[in-house]
């Protein structure tokens, strides 16, 4: 059950816009809450954050990763009438961009704004009716009259998000946008603020970062592995709950809401560590599901394990429904058992701890 401080970090993580490339918001809120715990806490030029906590100068140190960045859209250009046409940011869905409540992020503040979107009686066939739309045919109305009264208001590069915010489903289900990977910064808060309440226990250094730019190539986790090398690390995202209607299990995997986080096999994973997963869950009767890894995970995972001389790293994933769309779709149960796990193994690492394949 979560207690009502986590409850509220959570909720406060999900509401606060951080589109990739002006993650700010976000990270400050993620920063003021893992300082009350943490041993320090440094910013890199970009804004990803770690958190650490110091036991030796003499034993490994274990990094565990999120990213902070959600998908969204960026103002590119305003007409003569005063319309905003826009450009995707990260992996945005062009088929539900329309008809959408949405908030421009200016320096002024936030303007609110509806994407577009022709009565289905004035459609034409002939001019993509049914078809998927472009983005460059995604346009946003922000009530103004004229290019002029909108540049009052809006500027080319303002980002933009979906003004959806989340629900409860039922005490066990969320629903909401921005779940990847906001939740996943939530998680290794969890993960570090319960490794500081086990100081005693603890034989490892451990950071926890919330990188920034995953969704446009995993760029903030890049540089900051870089700057820390830390020995091993364990990275959380979202994967594809397979569960829903129209998903062909034979191509996507079988992921299922409600069974546990999925351990990802191949590609990035370090095969030792992933073995050391699941004796944890095993040993702690954590429930895992498995996923296989053709060629690139799709998260920051791919950016950390071959900084400099590689880092041995894995990749514990929290089932999702509905990826990048305003209703992602997660379980907390899921969510309870990931940070579980995490913790188990952070805390069950020896001080000289290695991950050799031979």
């Amino acid at each position: 059950m979560m207690e009502s401080n986590e409850k509220k970090f959570l909720e406060e993580l999900l509401i606060t816009p951080s589109p990739t490339g002006f993650e700010s918001q976000g990270q400050k809120v993620w920063k003021d809450y893992v300082t009350d715990f943490a041993d320090d806490v440094e910013v890199d030029a970009y804004g990803s954050a770690c958190a650490r906590l110091n036991t030796s100068f003499d034993v490994v140190t274990v990094m565990l990763e999120a990213h902070c960045d959600e998908i969204g859209m960026i103002v590119q250009h305003i007409t003569e009438n005063g319309f905003i046409f826009v450009n995707k940011l990260g992996g945005s869905d062009s088929t539900i961009a329309k008809a959408k409540r949405v908030n421009i992020h200016t320096r002024d503040g936030v303007v609110a704004g509806v994407t577009g979107n022709t009565a289905i009686h004035l459609q034409d066939k002939r001019n993509g009716k049914g078809k998927q739309p472009a983005w460059k045919d995604i346009y946003v109305d922000i009530g103004a009259s004229s290019r002029e009264e909108a540049l009052k208001m809006v500027q080319v590069g303002d980002p933009i998000t979906y003004a959806d915010e989340f629900d409860y489903l039922s005490d066990d289900i969320l629903s909401g946008r921005a779940l990847d990977n906001r939740i996943g910064g939530f998680m290794i808060a969890q993960v570090l603020r319960r490794l500081n309440e086990r100081r005693d226990k603890l034989n490892v250094n451990v950071v926890a970062l919330n990188s920034v730019q995953e969704e446009i190539g995993g760029y903030g986790a890049r540089m900051m592995s870089y700057r820390i090398e830390p020995d091993l690390a364990l990275v959380t995202d979202v994967t594809h709950a397979t569960d829903t209607p129209g998903i062909n299990q034979k191509q996507h995997g079988r992921v299922k809401l409600g069974e546990g986080p999925s351990l990802q096999h191949g590609g990035a994973n370090h095969p030792k560590i992933v073995e050391y997963l699941e004796e944890v869950s095993d040993q702690h009767d954590i429930a895992i599901q498995h996923e296989a890894t053709s060629i690139r995970t799709g998260t920051d995972t791919d950016s950390i394990y071959y900084q400099k001389t590689g880092i041995p790293s894995a990749l514990i994933s929290l089932p999702l429904r509905y990826m990048h769309s305003p209703v992602e779709t997660t379980s907390l149960s899921d969510l309870e058992a990931l940070v579980d796990l995490m913790t188990k193994s952070v805390l069950e690492l020896n001080p000289d701890q290695t991950f050799q394949v031979l």
